[in-house]
């Protein structure tokens, strides 16, 4: 059975190829902002330890991931608490959350990429995070396909791929 897939392929206006994926949580907008940029919860979800300073400029601290190097990314944007964009390596991550109502929260994660051949693997490796944060934000441990089932799902849907999958190459 193939793995369900929530990101969407996109070349954005500016020719930079993305993934997007989009949420809609029965959280206020402030829980859903401290999900994005507390460094415990994104312990909980994200793919490396992420200290981020919330300003424009400010930088972001990436430790802990077993495949990857630590490294440090740059704050693009900060609007408390509708949007955060960084660089993290190449690419960069938007985070855009919209109040649609005093409980819910409508949350979109961009990751323009640096290389169209990145996407599979890429939207392989935000299915299984945000998955993960699915489950922290109802209080639950996460469950659901792998990472492999879900490059494989994405790869069969034609979208590009091929680049190295660290840990795996």
């Amino acid at each position: 059975m193939a793995a369900d897939l929530t990101g969407t392929y996109l070349t954005l206006d500016d020719g930079r190829p993305a993934v997007r994926f989009g949420r809609t949580y029965d959280h206020p907008v402030a829980r859903v902002w401290q999900l994005v940029t507390d460094a415990d919860e994104l312990a909980h979800w994200f793919p490396s330890r992420a200290d981020i300073e919330l300003r424009p400029g400010g930088t972001v601290e990436f430790s802990g991931d077993p495949h990857m190097d630590d490294s440090t990314g740059r704050v693009l944007a900060v609007d408390e608490p509708r949007q955060l964009s960084f660089a993290w390596g190449g690419d960069e991550l938007h985070f855009d959350l919209e109040p649609l109502d005093e409980k819910r929260t409508r949350f979109t994660l961009t990751n323009v990429l640096s290389a169209a051949d990145t996407a599979a693997r890429n939207g392989a490796g935000w299915e299984v995070c945000l998955t993960g944060l699915d489950a922290r934000a109802r209080g639950e441990r996460p469950d659901g396909p792998q990472w492999k089932e879900f490059y494989q799902a994405y790869v069969d849907a034609g979208v590009p791929s091929g680049a190295p999958v660290p840990g795996m190459d």
